[in-house]
């Protein structure tokens, strides 16, 4: 298995990316993009907080081949409108159920990571008819306590700027030796964090601060393989393991990674996705 050290390949934000936009119920404008032929199975991708849709760039080249893989900014990230106020597991998950109709997609795999975990899961629970396999990548289905949050949205919202938050986020999410090498990646996603709109990443906070599906998760039917990192001080080992005990059936794969495993195991991570989601594929 790769050296989780080594620098990964560059994310392809010098290249044209063909966004486009659809209007959610509620008036917000929100970015997506649609990758592989239109034939194939549809696969969402949802990505951490405090990042774009260029997260999954990685994973592109090996998703596309087998699916209709959408990707989207959530509200208050990357491309798509910054609503005031918090935002919540209900409405996110909405947002990814109207856009699924904008697409005209009836069912869809569903590809989560850290904070797409969580609507992934919310999907599952709230609107099973809608989702076929399943996917929570480096996630949780509770990470308290509110007070926690509530200090980091008032820290977020009265900072001049996102410098101290950037590399707050950049020291949780990767692990030492790739911070040091500060590589393209590692610039890349500090670029994004000091582009996001600090409303923006309140809101989503608020979303975390008040989801718990704890219990709920035991009505998942799909089936389901649950990622986690081994050196993960997000969302723990330990998180994932729950996750995966308690969902039916569900499957745990471990990566020897820290936050985001699609990124410093990127190949092996695609691979394990095409496997899960396609097994005749390999």
């Amino acid at each position: 298995m790769t050296n989780s050290s080594a620098q990964p390949a560059t994310l392809n934000y010098d290249e044209p990316t063909a966004l486009s936009f659809f209007t959610t119920g509620d008036g917000v404008k929100v970015a997506y993009r649609v990758d592989g032929p239109e034939d194939r199975p549809a696969l969402i991708l949802s990505n951490s907080i405090a990042t774009d849709l260029h997260m999954w760039d990685l994973q592109i080249p090996t998703l596309a081949a087998h699916f209709r893989v959408v990707r989207y900014d959530f509200r208050g990230h990357g491309g798509s409108d910054v609503p005031a106020g918090a935002y919540s597991d209900g409405r996110l998950g909405r947002d990814v159920l109207e856009l699924m109709d904008w697409l005209g997609i009836e069912r869809a795999h569903f590809l989560g990571l850290s904070l797409g975990g969580w609507v992934g899961q919310w999907l599952a629970i709230h609107a099973p008819e809608r989702i076929d396999r399943l996917i929570l990548s480096n996630t949780s289905s509770y990470l308290g306590p509110a007070e926690n949050f509530d200090r980091s949205i008032a820290a977020t919202l009265a900072a001049a700027d996102m410098q101290e938050t950037a590399e707050t986020f950049l020291g949780n999410w990767f692990p030492k030796p790739m911070l040091a090498a500060n590589g393209p990646v590692v610039r890349q996603f500090r670029d994004v964090l000091l582009n996001t709109s600090r409303q923006g990443l309140a809101g989503l906070f608020a979303a975390v601060r008040d989801a718990d599906m704890r219990r709920t998760i035991t009505l998942i039917q799909s089936p389901t393989l649950v990622i986690a990192g081994e050196f993960d001080t997000v969302t723990s080992h330990a998180m994932g393991e729950a996750i995966a005990s308690t969902i039916p059936g569900a499957r745990l794969k471990t990566f020897p990674s820290v936050h985001f495993s699609n990124i410093e195991f990127a190949q092996e991570f695609g691979e394990e996705i095409v496997a899960f989601l396609d097994p005749q594929s390999v």
